[in-house]
């Protein structure tokens, strides 16, 4: 078998040659396009949408309009500057337009949204910008962010990627939480940290709720191909954007013929956090026996927090989300809902990482610390079965 080349984010790829392996498979996601490319797809999908009219047909001159972008959003610029156009083409005044980013779900994620001058990051922490939207089924009062509320018309711009850890699609890419006020956010937490999984139907629910109450019928979903680039995009209505764009995803679903004793997959993003980590574990435990080892080899620098810490150190996993949960503290409680998650998905499995982090607090949490590429490349030699993932925190795979 010829090598495999494994980027990591490092200068250099690894260089895996699987030999002696009796299974070895190779998983990649889509290929993609960047730049003027990527805005080439946008362009046609907003302009010949397979479904609905297109972009321009949902406003008229004098509309407030609102481009929403929720999560991170693969190569957004291009993405933003298409849109941009098509809406002042279309009559919207650059006073009537507001590009709205959304934060980060949790407070452990490694990084926020890069903007450019007459973009916004909605700041879920100030209740001035937060406006009631209207009652869920149960009465409960839905906020979200006033710029949407206020807008005549909104134009929703979001990833379609998978989340093994919930075992679908991520959240990512939906108008709530990510517009969210703080309260509705921190629920968010909580509910994913005491319910794990059994949580997330609930949470996709309100989320529809909230796109039908705020009349949002203009929807971009950009599936993202690997190495950051574009693979595709859809332009519509909610449910037809994202069933559109969840047929492309299924390219980040490999098929594999069994489950091997070693896992080995990277992470695509350039600063990953532990909700990047615990997606990627959770993709490779699909294709990794119960027993074996998943090693995963990423730049990752942001050490686990400390409900995580005294996890690996032996203290029962239930007390300490109790605890954190019981605490308030928006950090404590997201580091217990990734260390749910985590300890779900890694089961009995041995863990290695080449990393950016300190060999002894590797040691320290029970891991197997990877000094160099060298001893990844030596476990890929040695297997005798073998799975690579290839921007494993985006993958989604299925044995059989």
């Amino acid at each position: 078998m010829k090598p495999i080349l494994l980027d990591y984010g490092s200068t250099d790829p690894l260089v895996l040659e699987p030999s002696d392996a009796d299974v070895a498979f190779d998983a990649r996601g889509p290929a993609g396009v960047k730049g003027d490319a990527a805005a080439a797809l946008v362009a046609t999908a907003i302009d010949t949408p397979s479904n609905g009219p297109p972009l321009a047909a949902h406003v008229v001159p004098g509309d407030r309009v609102a481009v929403a972008l929720a999560g991170p959003i693969a190569v957004a610029a291009p993405i933003v500057a298409t849109i941009r156009g098509r809406l002042e083409s279309a009559g919207i005044a650059a006073d009537d337009l507001a590009i709205l980013h959304a934060p980060p779900l949790s407070p452990s994620t490694a990084a926020g949204a890069t903007v450019k001058a007459g973009e916004y990051v909605f700041d879920p922490s100030q209740e001035s910008g937060s406006a009631y939207l209207g009652p869920d089924a149960e009465g409960t009062p839905f906020h979200i962010a006033r710029t949407l509320v206020d807008a005549d018309v909104v134009v929703t711009v979001g990833d379609f990627v998978w989340d093994a850890a919930l075992g679908g699609p991520a959240l990512d890419g939906d108008l709530w939480p990510a517009f969210a006020p703080a309260a509705a956010r921190a629920d968010v937490l909580r509910r994913l940290a005491r319910s794990g999984r059994k949580g997330v139907a609930t949470l996709r629910e309100r989320s529809r709720d909230i796109g039908w109450q705020l009349g949002t019928m203009a929807t971009l979903r950009v599936v993202p191909g690997r190495g950051g680039a574009v693979h595709a995009v859809e332009f519509g209505s909610p449910h037809a954007a994202e069933r559109a764009a969840r047929r492309h995803g299924e390219l980040w679903r490999p098929r594999l013929p069994g489950s091997p004793r070693l896992t080995i997959a990277s992470l695509a993003t350039p600063e990953p956090g532990m909700a990047e980590l615990v997606r990627a574990v959770a993709a490779a435990a699909r294709t990794t026996h119960p027993e074996g080892t998943i090693c995963i080899a990423s730049r990752l620098a942001l050490p686990p927090g400390p409900v995580f810490h005294r996890w690996r150190q032996g203290v029962a996993l239930k007390p300490l989300v109790e605890e954190a949960l019981a605490s308030g503290d928006q950090a404590l409680i997201a580091d217990a809902m990734a260390t749910r998650f985590f300890a779900q998905a890694l089961g009995d499995r041995r863990l290695v990482l080449l990393s950016e982090l300190d060999q002894g607090l590797v040691e320290e949490l029970e891991f197997g610390h990877a000094a160099t590429p060298e001893a990844v490349e030596r476990l890929a030699h040695r297997a005798e079965s073998l799975v690579v993932l290839h921007e494993a925190e985006r993958m989604f795979p299925r044995l059989g």
